[in-house]
């Protein structure tokens, strides 16, 4: 245990010593292990902790706090969005090299700030998970979506330690915009079944967040082949994050849209969710859904029903 401390000891030492002395003393900036103990409890609490909780209880009714919390992380991504712009991207940053300032410029200052708030930005994001955990959407905890959330803020973290500013930034910049769209897209969701026929662009709101990650790593590991006066581990830290990330998208993206439909020709057994529709009509009568956990499941029940060809 004591040679495990003083590891832990060495540790801070160093980050104190290499970090941004603009960053040491702000919140959790000191050292990386409250962050990475909040990311370890956040993937506990979704995948284990939450369902064993949901379990035999009925999905809450959250809609009034989705509309907010969605409203709100609109209004918060387009703020940082914005802030990033001004401290640098609009008019001083380099789309080819842009090195870190690490002086007390009002503008530098402006995007270290900015910086801190993105990195915050990825705690209220857990909040996205929490949610479908309360209304028992567990499908929609993915493994795309626990690694995706679970590891920004740790990768943030360092961003914000190191280099909290200058070329890396691009990632945030074109993130927050990303989840302007995002978020817009969950908000009109929460609004209602009527919102529907607005919400055709799902397909596409995963293609934009695709062509985010292509963007960064090409924006990344473009200093692999120029000199430039940013340190090159963090090139490969962001470059490799965004390749991982285009993956995880790409896979869930296939599985989505691209799967081909096949049409049955002979009766076969067909597994119907009944909670897809408020009635089901067979020739001798109609059922109506019970209990429904408020995303087309029925705590694990579906009715398997015989489609026949059309005539029989």
């Amino acid at each position: 245990m004591a040679l495990v401390l003083q590891y832990i000891n060495n540790i801070h030492d160093y980050m104190n010593k290499h970090g941004d002395p603009r960053t040491n003393s702000w919140f959790l900036m000191s050292s990386p292990f409250p962050t990475l103990l909040i990311c370890l409890s956040y993937v506990y609490l979704v995948k284990v902790l939450g369902p064993r909780f949901m379990e035999n209880r009925k999905p809450f009714d959250l809609q009034k706090v989705l509309i907010w919390y969605n409203f709100l992380q609109v209004l918060f991504s387009a703020w940082l969005f914005y802030e990033s712009m001004m401290g640098g991207w609009l008019n001083h940053y380099s789309l080819r090299c842009q090195p870190v300032d690490y002086t007390d410029n009002p503008i530098a200052n402006r995007m270290v700030h900015a910086c801190w708030w993105y990195y915050f930005s990825k705690f209220t994001e857990f909040f996205d998970t929490i949610f479908f955990v309360l209304r028992k959407k567990f499908d929609h905890v993915s493994t795309l979506h626990v690694i995706h959330h679970g590891v920004m803020p740790m990768s943030v973290w360092f961003g914000v330690k190191f280099t909290p500013g200058g070329h890396s930034t691009f990632f945030g910049l074109l993130n927050t915009f990303v989840h302007i769209v995002m978020y817009s897209y969950y908000l009109l969701s929460a609004l209602g079944p009527q919102m529907r026929k607005y919400l055709w662009w799902k397909k596409y709101l995963t293609t934009l967040q695709m062509a985010q990650f292509v963007g960064i790593m090409v924006h990344a590991f473009q200093l692999l082949f120029i000199e430039c006066d940013y340190p090159r581990a963090f090139v490969w830290w962001i470059g490799m994050h965004a390749v991982m990330f285009f993956f995880l998208f790409k896979d869930f993206y296939n599985q989505s849209y691209s799967k081909p439909k096949v049409r049955a020709k002979s009766p076969q057994p067909v597994t119907t969710d009944i909670s897809d529709a408020q009635e089901i009509t067979y020739k001798n009568g109609s059922i109506k859904n019970g209990y429904t956990n408020g995303h087309g499941h029925t705590n694990g029940l579906v009715r398997t029903r015989t489609v026949l060809p059309a005539g029989n």
